[in-house]
């Protein structure tokens, strides 16, 4: 595979970066990644657009949109075949002093392709006790610093999950590490507000578009009374949730898929099929 690394197109054993970069020192850096299949990329520009976002959030320089845009084409036109890939944008603060403080070299950006791994058709997910910070500096924005996403979804592979979901600070439902959760509730579908700190993941926008889904701020414990819940991203499209694990071992059981999650993953899967931009 043929990685992007500052304006290169490079052989994957040649692509490298400082070991001085700010994102590897600090996890100065935001990422994003896109689905891509049969070299299609699903929604490139929605990610751009959420790629300037976060880097504004972290005070770096704005990426080029039109240049971080074919260079993605470049990279994922080799996704040729059967499956699904995973294409990652990630820019960083580059090469700085080691510490806290940037340095003058200019951001770093780098475009990978890997082949995605195939996604269960339902889930279990396990409540972590760790919250969310919605009023911290980094809430809401796709950044690198992924340590506590790396240390829960830990811990929920070791209660037989494949993904976690955590509260923010005043208890209510926020997000997984690496997904968005929406929950039915008397018929209605609702998916935590950006109030809590979660991230506006670009699935979970358009889940809201197209299945008439509402945000709303509910308490963590509707996990345990929800009639259906699922998982959106970019790589689970929408998974329906089986199993639900508490910190405490205790198990709750769902049908899955419900017919609200039947319905918005078949609606999302026609739409995203009939336009590869929306």
């Amino acid at each position: 595979m043929l990685t992007w690394v500052n304006g290169e197109l490079l052989d994957e054993s040649d692509a490298t970066v400082s070991v001085f970069d700010h994102g590897l020192t600090v996890g100065d850096g935001v990422f994003e990644t896109v689905k891509v299949v049969g070299g299609v990329s699903f929604a490139l520009g929605r990610h751009l657009a959420r790629l300037g976002r976060s880097a504004a959030g972290l005070g770096l320089p704005a990426p080029d949109p039109v240049e971080v845009a074919k260079a993605c084409e470049q990279v994922a036109v080799q996704a040729t075949g059967d499956g699904v890939y995973r294409l990652r944008m990630t820019y960083t603060g580059g090469v700085a002093p080691l510490g806290s403080q940037r340095g003058d070299a200019g951001p770093t950006l780098v475009i990978a392709l890997a082949p995605a791994a195939p996604q269960p058709p339902v889930t279990t997910v396990a409540v972590v006790p760790w919250p969310r910070n919605e009023r911290g500096a980094l809430a809401g924005l796709k950044t690198t610093s992924y340590a506590e996403n790396v240390v829960a979804l830990d811990r929920a592979a070791a209660a037989g999950a494949s993904e976690a979901l955590c509260a923010d600070t005043r208890g209510r439902l926020c997000e997984g590490t690496g997904s968005n959760v929406f929950v039915v509730v008397g018929g209605r579908l609702l998916t935590p507000s950006t109030a809590t700190g979660c991230l506006a993941g670009v699935t979970r926008d358009l889940v809201i578009e197209w299945c008439d889904a509402a945000e709303a701020d509910v308490d963590l414990g509707v996990l345990d009374t929800a009639d259906e819940i699922f998982l959106t991203s970019t790589t689970r499209d929408v998974q329906p949730v089986s199993s639900v694990v508490w910190p405490d071992g205790r198990r709750r059981e769902l049908p899955a898929p419900g017919p609200v999650t039947a319905r918005a993953a078949a609606t999302f899967a026609e739409r995203a099929a009939a336009d590869p931009e929306p």
